[in-house]
């Protein structure tokens, strides 16, 4: 688009850019395509109020400082337009200090950078893709996540796959492989570990240098359009790791910017994390806000993000965090940074107004309050945040040998305490399987077979646990080796019959878990979950159900003990029949075969329930039951009303009707066809209080003394002695010798019902 001046743009946003809530400094700030005085070129604009002076230098000047000056306006933003600048053309800002001092800096707002170890800014042109999710898009907005299911599959793109030359897989080549993979596998969405840009790998993309660019590693920014553009139309979200919480000291990057403390903590106490070698922004500051207000924003609008997960919340809410007596009180004396809750509060308040649908997700290790509530309640106002808590005391309590749990039992009873506190996402992330701390399945104790089954019974577990839940990658086929980034996932393990079946069986689980609203209808909801049996320590065994918003539910059973159970009683809440519809135990994930089929109930109290069944438990086995209620006998009362309704109706031949005429060994059909349309002036519809009402327990019998009922609607309801001998044929006279009886299955009632 063709403009004629920057001037008018200018004056409108500086106004907003310095009120530090800008949201959108992205489609100011930068370098965009321009046309000024008929030229086509490139429009430059950064911040910079301590420098002295500041100049555009790159491949189209020889890297000449000197050569293209840039002009500055009151509040310290620095413009030129620079013409016949070609797209991906290399550039810095060259930023002189008040000290003299010269820096070479990479665009804070750049679309695009060079692959390391180059580190300068491309010019490009970020229109232009064309999206094919808008089905994608308007299905999100009619299906908030709280009452759906979550289920996310965390991947390292540079990792998950590599080529044998070592190369890495391309956005787009991800996109034929990586979303096929992950929509099969069961999963809602991806989570993609940081592609902001940044300039070293061992940091995975937590130290990032350009918030607004994808990282070049794996291709230009418009690929990554259309890797979330084939995730999106294969029905998949997409949610990035996004790191508000510091930035590296690369000479190029953000520290001290124009020789001032323009993004950081100007104050020693508050200025670094010395663990991680990193600065920390200062949210107070206009500069700041309007970088990371606008990045977040940027990832939503311009690449369709579905979600951002933020990185070390904690660490922004803590002054003294991993600091040794070395840091600073707020105002009030306290140790809350106040600067970075206002920021929190305001950046979730922003996204979340104008995208209710994404998802705002905090990284957040402490017991801080009301992480997941509005900012204008107090809260942070985040829409979900990790459960840490559940996740290392599950980590816990699994690495033990099984003869210990019975004595850290509260590990995985404690989390149920608090599940509805926040909005959580139960993680099993990469922090869990790097630096030492070995993959899932290592953690497992041995022998070999225990350990594929106590993975088996974690994976269930979480599945029946409110919360939606995460996965890092080389999870699901049960990876040995911890995961390194400088190598692709050990792929060849599925050559081998118990990975392959552990592959399997976190597929199954998935898609179980998709079609099961039980267990993520109600996540937030106290009333989705109900104890049945928590104190059995000594077996390892835990007894629970989750409910739909409907009020159905199912029940679970999970045992973390290598110890099968071939008698084992629990208390359920209906009296009927119970279906196992789901176990951990089939042959084809690594199990023994065990199953429970259909259990009755029995009337024998236990857990506080009037009714119980006995199942039979695998060794780390984790069992779903689905109850069905005993059809309950009809009343008269119940009856009479049902009589009545069906008068008003005109009587209609259905389905059912059709079907259950010709069920038996001699069809009912026949009867009325016969015997029922002589009946002369006695009707045949009066359904007495003699009329057949129970379901399926007991065939028609006795034609002669009770009716004989095709439907609810046409009862033949007092087949007398007339009516019989009307019939002229051999309709009803020999029912004692051919009694029609009725499948069970496909039970004839009186009221319609069947069992």
């Amino acid at each position: 688009m063709k403009k004629k001046s920057a001037a008018p743009a200018a004056e409108k946003r500086s106004e907003l850019f310095y009120s530090g809530r800008d949201c959108r400094a992205f489609d100011y700030m930068g370098a965009h395509p321009f046309v000024q005085d008929g030229e086509q070129g490139y429009l430059f604009r950064v911040y910079a109020p301590e420098a002295e002076k500041v100049s555009v230098m790159g491949e189209f000047n020889d890297w000449n400082r000197d050569a293209d000056y840039m002009m500055r306006d009151e509040q310290g933003i620095w413009e030129k337009f620079i013409p016949n600048i070609p797209e991906y053309a290399a550039y810095k800002y060259s930023v002189w200090a008040k000290s003299g001092d010269v820096f070479d800096k990479s665009d804070p707002y750049g679309f695009h950078f060079e692959t390391r170890p180059g580190n300068a800014t491309k010019a490009y042109d970020l229109d232009g893709y064309e999206w094919g999710d808008a089905s994608w898009l308007d299905w999100r907005k009619k299906h908030l996540p709280y009452s759906n299911p979550v289920n996310i599959y965390e991947c390292h793109l540079g990792s998950w796959k590599m080529h044998e030359d070592g190369n890495f897989y391309s956005y787009r080549q991800l996109a034929d492989e990586l979303v096929p993979y992950v929509k099969e596998m069961g999963y809602t969405h991806i989570e993609f570990m940081p592609l902001t840009e940044y300039p070293f790998d061992g940091s995975w993309g937590y130290q990032v240098i350009g918030y607004f660019a994808a990282t070049s590693r794996y291709g230009t920014p418009k690929d990554l359009m259309y890797l979330i553009d084939k995730a999106h139309q294969a029905g998949l979200g997409v949610i990035m790791d996004w790191v508000p919480a510091h930035f590296p000291k690369d000479g190029c990057g953000l520290v001290e910017f124009d020789g001032s403390h323009l993004y950081e903590y100007a104050d020693p106490l508050k200025m670094e994390h010395k663990e991680w070698g990193t600065r920390v922004f200062d949210y107070g500051k206009v500069s700041t806000r309007n970088l990371l207000f606008s990045s977040a924003m940027f990832w939503i609008e311009k690449f369709h993000m579905d979600g951002l997960r933020v990185d070390a919340v904690a660490s922004m809410l803590y002054l003294d965090y991993n600091r040794q007596g070395e840091w600073r009180p707020n105002v009030h004396g306290g140790r809350e940074n106040l600067e970075a809750v206002d920021f929190l509060r305001l950046l979730n308040e922003y996204i979340l107004t104008d995208h209710p649908d994404v998802m705002m997700i905090a990284e957040e290790s402490t017991a801080w309050p009301m992480v997941t509530k509005p900012g204008y309640d107090g809260g942070l106002g985040f829409n979900f945040k990790w459960n840490m808590g559940w996740m290392n005391d599950m980590l816990c309590y699994c690495s033990a040998d099984p003869f210990f749990r019975k004595d850290m039992h509260d590990k995985i009873t404690f989390s149920f305490m608090y599940a509805f506190s926040e909005n959580y996402i139960l993680p099993l992330s990469h922090d869990e399987v790097v630096h030492g701390k070995c993959s899932l399945i290592s953690k497992m104790p041995p022998p070999y077979e225990n350990q594929f089954g106590g993975l088996r019974a974690l994976y269930g577990y979480m599945a029946a646990h409110p919360g939606k839940k995460m996965l890092f990658m080389g999870g699901e086929f049960a990876q040995f080796s911890e995961w390194a980034y400088q190598r692709g996932l050990d792929w060849m393990l599925l050559d081998y019959p118990a990975h392959r079946q552990m592959q399997a069986y976190v597929k199954a689980l998935n898609h179980f878990y998709l079609a099961t609203p039980q267990l993520w209808e109600q996540d937030t909801d106290w009333r989705g979950f109900e104890w049945i049996s928590h104190e059995d320590n000594r077996n390892n065994i835990i007894a629970f159900r989750r409910v739909a918003k409907d009020g159905s539910d199912i029940v679970v059973v999970v045992n973390f003990s290598p110890e099968e159970q071939q008698e084992y009683r629990i208390g359920v809440p209906i009296t009927g029949t119970y279906e196992e519809i789901f176990t951990s135990d089939k042959t084809e994930f690594g199990g023994s075969g065990m199953a429970n089929g259909k259990l009755k109930t029995e009337n024998k109290p236990m857990h506080g329930q009037e009714q119980s069944i006995v199942l039979k438990i695998p060794r780390f086995g984790v069992l779903f039951f689905k109850g069905k209620a005993r059809a309950k006998r009809r009343t008269k009362a119940e009856i009479e009303a049902a009589k009545a309704a069906a008068a008003k109706k005109p009587v209609k031949r259905t389905r059912s009707t059709k079907a259950v005429a010709k069920s038996g060994t001699k069809a009912v059909a026949r009867t009325t066809e016969k015997a029922v349309a002589k009946t002369g002036s006695k009707s045949v519809a009066k359904t007495t209080e003699k009329a057949v009402a129970r379901t399926g327990t007991k065939a028609v019998a006795k034609t002669t003394e009770k009716a004989v009922t095709r439907t609810g609607t046409k009862a033949v309801a007092k087949t007398t002695e007339k009516a019989v001998a009307r019939t002229g044929t051999k309709a009803v006279a020999k029912a004692t010798e051919k009694a029609v009886s009725v499948p069970t299955d496909k039970a004839v009632t009186a009221t319609g019902g069947s069992k």
